[in-house]
């Protein structure tokens, strides 16, 4: 996976763990973390619960060991690396995110027909 994917891929992550901590969890703290993949450091703001600190450090760890070139979509990888509970973990807090991420797009749209 080029420096690119792995950027956007941990920018996402951070995004989508934040909106589901922020409407699920009350005893967000404040972090900053220095990822290493390959020749580069990522430094990222976190704020996030300690158990969806714990969840989004173990996503960053499988994605850094991510074997593929072409990364596919985690839910269609012909070799799954994630625990199978943790992976549950994970589909919840994206599936939350991506829909609530969605709607507020619709919302958008909508107002901006109707100003």
């Amino acid at each position: 996976m080029t420096t690119e994917k792995f950027e956007i891929e941990i920018n996402t992550l951070k995004k989508f763990f934040e909106l589901y901590c922020k409407d699920k969890h009350d005893d967000q703290i404040e972090k900053e973390i220095i990822l290493k993949y390959k020749d580069k450091e990522f430094m990222l703001n976190l704020s996030l619960c300690p158990t969806c600190y714990d969840s989004i450090n173990y996503s960053f760890e499988r994605l850094k060991q991510c074997q593929h070139e072409i990364k596919p979509r985690c839910r269609t990888c012909p070799t799954p690396c994630y625990e199978k509970i943790r992976w549950k973990n994970a589909a919840k807090v994206m599936k939350y995110s991506a829909i609530k991420l969605s709607l507020s797009k619709v919302k958008k749209r909508i107002k901006s027909i109707f100003s």
